[in-house]
């Protein structure tokens, strides 16, 4: 039973490295325990339930704890604080093409839901990555 558990190890140690989620770490975990159980008894029924208790322990008591640890913080740059900003269409911007548009006196490519012709005032509803959608903006 030694190389069974050894093999069950092997394949979730794959399926961690390949998923990056911490997904199978609590069973390759208690697969590992689990191998050290098979050197003590051959009883499958044993084995099994430590395999399978251990590791929905691990799992319960774990997870959360970890996920706060290794959790990435996402910083806010300064090109953020354009969300929300009113700007101008500077080359026009259609449902399928990108244009251009001025915000805080920097020229940016736009994308939007709507047609928008140059001189049309907008407001800046979300960046992505170094584009900005843009919506109309609303006559105050």
């Amino acid at each position: 039973m030694f190389y069974i558990w050894l093999m069950v190890v092997i394949l979730l140690t794959i399926v961690e490295v390949i998923t990056v989620n911490l997904t199978t770490i609590w069973f390759v975990i208690s697969g590992i325990i689990t191998i050290f159980v098979s050197m003590i008894t051959d009883n499958f029924a044993y084995q099994l339930g430590t395999f399978t208790v251990l590791g929905i322990i691990l799992l319960l008591t774990t997870k959360s704890f970890l996920q706060k640890r290794l959790s990435v913080i996402k910083e806010a740059t300064n090109l953020d604080r354009v969300v929300g900003m009113d700007g101008v269409v500077t080359i026009p911007i259609s449902k399928k093409q990108s244009g251009e548009v001025k915000v805080d006196g920097k020229l940016w490519t736009a994308l939007s839901n709507e047609e928008l012709s140059k001189g049309d005032l907008i407001q800046v509803i979300k960046m992505d990555g170094v584009k900005l959608h843009v919506r109309k903006e609303v006559k105050k």
